[in-house]
Order: C-alpha cells, then sequence, then structure tokens
C-alpha cells in the first residue's frame, strides 16, 4: 500500500490550493479515504473522509471552505481548500481507513501565510 500526497506550498489567506494524493497497492474504491492535519506545536486533527459515493463529512473547522472528493479511475484522493486562513498551515496526511486507520501518507506542507 502507498499513499503519496502532492500539491502543498505557499498561499495567501484567502486563497485556493488543490491537494491530490495517489494511492496504490489496494482496491481504492472500496476504502474510506481521509484528510488529517498535524500544525505547528499541535496534534493530529481529522479534516475529511469520503466513503465510494457522495456522503462526505468534515470537521467544522473547514465546513463550507474545503471539498474531498476522490476519481477511483486513477486511484487519487483529492483536497480543495478555498478561503484559506493562518489557522489551516499544516502538514496534510492521505490517511486510509474508516473506523481505523491503518495507512498513511508522507504527508504533503500546507503554509497559508502573506
Amino acid at each position: 500500500v502507498q499513499l503519496v500526497e502532492s500539491g502543498g506550498g505557499l498561499v495567501q489567506p484567502g486563497g485556493s490550493l488543490r491537494l491530490s494524493c495517489a494511492a496504490s497497492g489496494f482496491i481504492f474504491s472500496n476504502f474510506y479515504m481521509n484528510w488529517v492535519r498535524r500544525a505547528p506545536g499541535k496534534g493530529l486533527e481529522w479534516v475529511s473522509n469520503l466513503y465510494n459515493g457522495s456522503k462526505t463529512e468534515y470537521a467544522d473547522s473547514v465546513k463550507g471552505r474545503f471539498t474531498i472528493s476522490r476519481d477511483n479511475a486513477k486511484n487519487t484522493l483529492y483536497l480543495q481548500m478555498s478561503s484559506v486562513k493562518s489557522e489551516d498551515t499544516a502538514v496534510y496526511y492521505c490517511v486510509r481507513g474508516g473506523a481505523t486507520y491503518d495507512y498513511w501518507g508522507q504527508g504533503t506542507q500546507v503554509t497559508v501565510s502573506i
């Protein structure tokens, strides 16, 4: 199993960014997928998840600003980040699993700053 995130970088407050997670080594469409983040000096924070279909869930801190999606044909998970704030600065991880998280990507850094 391999999860490889990309798309992180420096973005100004109010801007947008799209993260991607390329998955391999398992049947992608069979699994819940999540985005989890760790801000500097803080613990892990679950951001969003999506199973195979339209049901999505979001943390209150990102609801209305972030959108999770997946392309099962490309084995790829996405996180569209809009109206970003300084508090969105974190390493973002792509994580497989529903009740249990069993595989994590290496993470991609998102920095929100002027």
